[in-house]
């Protein structure tokens, strides 16, 4: 255990922005899946409303380096490919 007021603290400070970030990131994976449920479904229009949504997060991510700015990059530039392949 921590002994000092600092450390306490530090794991406190830990434990909440671990919590923040496995929620965004789960948000993140899910919006993933979904959009690929949804091309798989041949809902490509569907799939293509929930980019801008998609977009926003991993852009969010990578600002707050939850994840690599590359990482995101990656992730936006495959959705973004299976949709447009899904259309044709």
């Amino acid at each position: 255990m921590p002994i000092t007021k600092s450390a306490q603290k530090a794991i406190r400070k830990t434990a909440r922005r671990k919590a923040r970030n496995n929620q965004q990131t789960k948000k993140i994976k899910n919006l993933l899946k979904e959009v690929k449920k949804l091309v798989a479904a041949k809902k490509s229009d569907e799939a293509e409303k929930l980019l801008p949504q998609v977009y926003k997060l991993l852009d969010k991510a990578a600002k707050t380096k939850l994840m690599k700015k590359n990482t995101a990059s990656r992730n936006k530039s495959r959705v973004t490919k299976t949709i447009a392949k899904s259309r044709q």
